[in-house]
């Protein structure tokens, strides 16, 4: 993209009942507040929102990503969403996360979240030197050239990768994602809180671990964990499993219905020297395992749930909104008394408030009593913008399942 074509704004008219709105912050770009919306055709487009009188409101980029049409980047109307403006950015957000580069225990972390750095669109995580990109619309991949650009000027760097996910229905686009620098030997072996993570950086959308659920790892390692028997649902490659295992559980389950959590969980204890043969790791819906404990009358001393907002398998389709408080009435029924249930989402349609009326709800209906000892969010280095809390998504609530 060329300084003469960013001289080039395309106007957009705002609604006035969401001129407010955008005034006051919101960044996500809605085609319902736009009248002109018509007038976009090419994503990665500048454009400038205006009131109904032509007042200058904000300026941004055309991109399509999830309900929004593009994303504010600016209010300063003489700003050029150039080379600078992205490199200011991303040293900005690179100079706040300097504890984190300096913590030996911990090698991996975001070091750009989306909006809450004042990009919206864009993601950069780090892992042990190595960077990766995940592009979430094609209008901010037109940028790439000054991000990537950026990030190599900001800041020292192994190898970079990118995740490109904005395929017709928002999902990441197979393909060989190494960008600049050294290919990585994979699996890189990277540090949380001190305990190692296998990651593959081109091995699909995922990359082994999601690290948003840093803190609450770490509490369940230090505090909860020790003589439990734990049973990890949704458990992907089993980092709640191998934390809780360090941090003393009797015997952790692991259950997901995807073939290959099996061999990636084996090899999340594997490289922390713990014996997988000593722990349970069950390839299985979810749904069809709690019939099963229940069957066969198991019970655990914690339970952690983390779903993804929306799952399809044969036999059941998941919606967090929907379907959470039945999802925890299944895991109250096989917890001890007095155990703990992790309750988790990351579903970004309902607040803090709204989760806990369900864990009420839920165990209203079975009748029985329960205690809320702590709650999580997003960790530092997933930055939040306070005027568009769906980017504050996750939840976290660590819930005591009192003696009836």
């Amino acid at each position: 993209m060329t300084g003469e074509s960013m001289k080039n704004e395309l106007q957009l008219k705002v609604k006035q009942k969401y001129v407010k709105d955008y005034k006051n912050g919101y960044p996500l770009i809605s085609k319902e507040s736009i009248i002109n919306s018509k007038d976009l055709t090419n994503e990665g487009t500048v454009i400038k929102l205006v009131d109904e009188r032509n007042q200058f409101i904000g300026k941004g980029y055309y991109g399509k990503q999830n309900k929004g049409l593009g994303w504010l980047l600016s209010f300063d109307q003489n700003e050029e969403i150039g080379p600078r403006f992205f490199k200011d950015k991303i040293q900005t957000a690179i100079d706040t996360r300097g504890a984190l580069y300096h913590n030996l225990d911990t090698t991996a972390f975001r070091v750009f979240n989306g909006e809450g750095d004042g990009i919206g669109g864009l993601i950069i995580d780090y892992y042990d030197g190595y960077y990766v990109i995940s592009w979430y619309s094609e209008g901010i991949y037109q940028f790439k050239d000054y991000i990537i650009d950026a990030l190599t000027k900001v800041v020292e760097f192994k190898g970079i990768y990118q995740k490109k996910r904005f395929d017709a229905k928002g999902q990441y686009i197979e393909e060989d994602d190494f960008v600049t620098g050294e290919k990585g030997e994979f699996p890189i072996i990277v540090k949380e809180n001190g305990v190692h993570f296998a990651i593959y950086l081109n091995d699909g959308a995922m990359v082994g671990v999601f690290l948003d659920q840093r803190e609450v790892r770490k509490l369940i390692r230090d505090k909860y964990a020790y003589g439990k028997r734990v049973l990890n649902t949704f458990s992907y490659t089993g980092a709640f499993s191998v934390f809780a295992a360090i941090g003393g559980a009797v015997k952790t389950t692991s259950v997901d219905l995807a073939n290959r959590s099996l061999q990636k969980t084996k090899e999340q204890f594997s490289i922390n020297n713990i014996d997988p043969s000593t722990q349970d790791i069950i390839v299985e819906d979810v749904f069809h395992y709690f019939k099963y404990a229940v069957k066969k009358n198991l019970l655990f001393d914690m339970v952690i749930l983390d779903p993804p907002s929306f799952a399809r398998s044969k036999k059941h389709t998941f919606s967090a909104e929907k379907d959470y408080k039945d999802l925890l009435k299944e895991a109250i029924t096989i917890t001890e008394d007095n155990g703990i249930i992790v309750a988790s989402t990351n579903c970004s349609s309902f607040g803090m408030n709204k989760f806990k009326t369900f864990i009420d709800i839920a165990f209203k209906e079975l009748g029985g009593q329960y205690k809320l000892m702590e709650e999580y969010s997003l960790p530092e280095d997933y930055k939040t913008n306070k005027h568009f809390k769906e980017g504050n998504y996750l939840k976290v609530v660590f819930i005591k399942k009192l003696k009836a």
